[in-house]
């Protein structure tokens, strides 16, 4: 370890390895310092600290090769580094952390995934959101490697590539999710993308039908021959309840002499037990069950003898056979509220039925508020005339 004075001359004609496989040449200027020579590598090194932390081991710290950085350069950043070092910094220590932290692949193999599956219903979907986008895009990055800036031309590039702007907002809150959950887990200690903003899309859409769909609807749901899905679309159409809510159903939550269906916490989006009153449609659809007493389940696709998963390919037939290609399945719920509402039932009542935990949501159905109370109004104009008339 020869021990010279590093000039800029030095490095651009000195660094020669004449002796062994490397030689390491140290700067009297600043103790510590030292360029690496190789063998195979003539008139190029590498610059490196060396120090001791605070235990005695000798350590070495990699700054920079010779054809990237200015000896003036490397002084600097020398310099700066055993500052921090007589503070108590460890740079070898901290760069072997950084490697140790998992690329975000592993992180939500290992980590992420066996948290969700046991904490979110939606897992699922946070899964097809990570291995179609989120894994190609990110997956071999390290949890500290990740940066706003790479996220947001990530964030913009899906909804410039045809994803509902709702939809590039997803990706961005699992990436959300899985790092605050990194930096509860002192994996890393910030999240990184911290503040990103979302477009916020608001997408919600509701169609609802006038009183011509709706009979067309009924008259189709009452004759057409697959008489298990028209039950179903039937009891989401009488008690506003969710397509999954109704497909796991069982009989042992059914109170019918209180007309109420008792929805476990398991089952409710809100994750909490709610009662859902059962109005006459709704026991005429049970009425026209048979699955009672030989099935746990309301709703058995009797091929399989197994409880439904989805309807969608039946629902798609029936709403074309009633003219209705637009409606969704969830309309229905829509369709249950905006009976409510037009009968006069308040958005608290329309609240408490539907479980909503958030009354924001329940105020979507508010300008149906408004109409009823402006048909209560018109009935009211109505009678102040015929009140004057008989007063004369």
């Amino acid at each position: 370890m020869p021990k010279v004075k590093l000039t800029p001359t030095f490095i651009s004609a000195g660094l020669i390895c004449n002796t062994g496989d490397r030689v390491e040449y140290c700067d009297i200027e600043v103790p510590g310092l030292y360029i690496l020579v190789s063998r195979t590598s003539p008139g190029r090194g590498t610059y490196y600290l060396r120090y001791k932390d605070q235990n005695g081991k000798t350590c070495h710290h990699k700054i920079g090769k010779s054809i990237d950085i200015s000896l003036s350069d490397a002084r600097k950043e020398a310099k700066k580094q055993k500052a921090e070092i007589a503070l108590g910094a460890n740079p070898a220590a901290e760069i072997r952390a950084a490697k140790d932290v998992p690329t975000l692949t592993s992180f939500f193999n290992d980590q992420y995934l066996p948290h969700a599956k046991s904490h979110k219903r939606s897992w699922k979907r946070d899964e097809e959101l990570f291995r179609l986008r989120i894994n190609p895009a990110f997956g071999n990055l390290r949890l500290n490697q990740l940066n706003r800036q790479k996220v947001q031309v990530f964030h913009a590039g899906l909804a410039d590539g045809g994803l509902s702007k709702a939809t590039a907002d997803h990706h961005i809150k699992v990436l959300r999710r899985m790092l605050n959950l990194a930096v509860l887990w002192s994996f890393i200690e910030k999240n990184p993308i911290s503040g990103i903003e979302l477009f916020n899309h608001d997408n919600r859409m509701e169609n609802y039908m006038t009183d011509e769909e709706l009979q067309c609807l009924l008259t189709v749901l009452r004759t057409d021959e697959n008489r298990t899905v028209c039950n179903i679309a039937m009891f989401l159409l009488s008690t506003g309840c969710r397509l999954n809510e109704a497909l796991q159903a069982e009989w042992r939550q059914v109170d019918r002499s209180n007309r109420v269906w008792r929805i476990p916490a398991k089952n409710s989006k809100s994750k909490r037990m709610r009662s859902v009153p059962l109005n006459d449609s709704a026991l005429h659809v049970l009425d026209q069950l048979d699955t009672g007493g030989e099935f746990d389940h309301l709703f058995i696709n009797r091929q399989t003898r197994l409880p439904y998963t989805t309807i969608m390919k039946v629902w798609e037939r029936l709403r074309t056979k009633a003219d209705l290609t637009h409606l969704r399945i969830h309309d229905l719920r829509h369709a249950y509220a905006s009976l409510l509402v037009s009968s006069g039932r308040t958005l608290f009542e329309v609240q408490s039925i539907l479980g909503h935990s958030d009354p924001k949501v329940t105020m979507r159905y508010s300008h149906l508020s408004t109409k009823a109370l402006q048909d209560a109004a018109n009935a009211a104009s109505v009678l102040v005339p015929r009140a004057s008339a008989a007063a004369r």
